[in-house]
C-alpha cells in the first residue's frame, strides 16, 4: 500500500516527517533559511507502527513530541537566537513537557467533559442516545469555534499559511511534479491526511463510541470519556487512513468532505517564500530518509 511523506507547520516553517527522519526547515529573521533535522528511532519506525488501532495510539504521541520538538527549535530561529543547519532538532525541557501536560489537560476538560456537564441535565427529558448527540453536537461546536478564533490572530494566520504550503507541496510531490513554487502553486492547499481532519473524525467517532456505553451515571460518563480518548483516536486513525487511500472512490470523498471544508479555517493561501520553506523541508526529508536507505519517491515514506 502506498504511504506518503506528512508534516505540519510550525514558527516561520515546515516539519516533514519522513520514513527515518523529521526535517524542519525555518526562515530566519534575515531571510535566510535554516535546516535542522531529527532521525527517528524504532518507536517511531518499528513493527508497533505497523499493528492496526495500536499504531493510531503510537502516532497521537508521534505529533505531540516531534511537533514540540520542531516548535521549540523554530522558535529559536524565529528570535534569532543561534541555529546552524544540524542533524538534531531541538530538545524539549521540563517546562515544555510540563505546558504539553497542561495542554493536554485543558483540551480534554473542554473538549470532552465540558460537553458531559453542558447536557446532564438533559438526561431526565431525553433517552441517552439523543443525550450523546447533543454533547457531540456541543463537541464539535468548540472545535469548528476554537479553530476560528485561533485564526483572528496575525501570528497564527501565517502559521496557517505555511500549513497551506505544506500541504501544496505534499500534493505536488505525491503526484510526482517537480517540487517548484510555481509546479507547487497549482495544488489545493486542503489535504485528507490533515490533522484537522484526524480532529474532526475525533468528534465524531467519539459520539459512535460514546453511544455504545448507554445511561452510565454522571461519574461514569465523566471517567469514560477520558479513559476512551485513547481508543477514540486510534479509531479516527484508522479511519483517516483509510479515506487517504481510497479517495478515489465517491463515496469515500463525500463521506469526508467535512473534513476537507474544516481545513478553510486552518490553512490560507500562502506566498512564494512560504511555499519555497515547504519545499525546502520535504527535500531535507527526502535527503534524510535516502541517507537511511529509504528509496526516493512518493511512496517511501509514512
Amino acid at each position: 500500500m502506498a504511504q506518503t511523506y506528512g508534516g505540519q507547520a510550525v514558527i516561520e516553517g515546515v516539519m516533514i516527517r519522513g520514513a527515518r527522519a523529521m526535517a524542519v526547515a525555518v526562515r530566519r529573521p534575515n531571510g535566510t533559511l535554516a535546516f535542522t533535522s531529527y532521525h527517528l528511532g524504532s518507536m517511531y519506525t518499528g513493527a508497533v507502527r505497523r499493528v492496526p488501532l495500536l499504531r493510531g495510539i503510537l502516532v497521537l504521541w508521534e505529533t505531540i513530541a516531534l511537533g514540540m520538538r520542531a516548535l521549540a527549535w523554530s522558535a529559536a530561529v524565529a528570535v534569532d537566537e543561534p541555529a546552524e543547519d544540524g542533524r538534531e532538532a531541538g530538545h524539549i525541557d521540563a517546562g515544555m513537557w510540563l505546558g504539553i501536560a497542561l495542554s493536554m489537560t485543558l483540551g480534554v476538560g473542554l473538549f470532552f467533559l465540558v460537553p458531559v456537564l453542558a447536557t446532564a441535565w438533559l438526561e431526565r427529558y431525553l433517552s441517552s442516545v439523543w443525550v450523546v448527540l447533543l454533547e457531540g453536537t456541543i463537541r464539535l461546536g468548540l472545535l469548528v469555534g476554537y479553530v476560528w478564533l485561533m485564526g483572528r490572530s496575525d501570528d497564527i494566520q501565517r502559521v496557517f499559511q505555511y500549513h497551506g504550503a505544506e500541504h501544496m507541496t505534499i500534493h505536488a510531490y505525491e503526484q510526482g511534479r517537480e517540487l517548484t513554487v510555481q509546479a507547487v502553486r497549482r495544488f489545493p492547499k486542503e489535504h485528507p491526511r490533515c490533522g484537522t481532519s484526524f480532529l474532526l473524525t475525533v468528534g465524531v467517532v467519539a459520539v459512535f463510541v460514546f453511544a455504545l456505553l448507554g445511561d452510565p451515571p454522571l461519574w461514569w460518563r465523566l471517567a469514560s470519556r477520558v479513559v476512551l480518548v485513547p481508543v477514540i483516536a486510534a479509531l479516527a486513525y484508522e479511519a483517516i487512513r483509510f479515506a487517504g487511500f481510497h479517495l478515489d472512490q465517491p463515496f469515500v470523498r463525500w463521506l469526508f468532505t467535512p473534513n476537507i471544508a474544516l481545513q478553510y479555517l486552518t490553512t490560507r493561501v500562502p506566498d512564494d517564500e512560504q511555499i519555497q520553506v515547504a519545499i525546502a523541508s520535504l527535500q531535507r526529508a527526502v535527503e534524510e530518509d535516502a541517507r537511511a536507505g529509504v528509496p526516493n519517491g512518493p511512496t517511501a515514506a509514512r
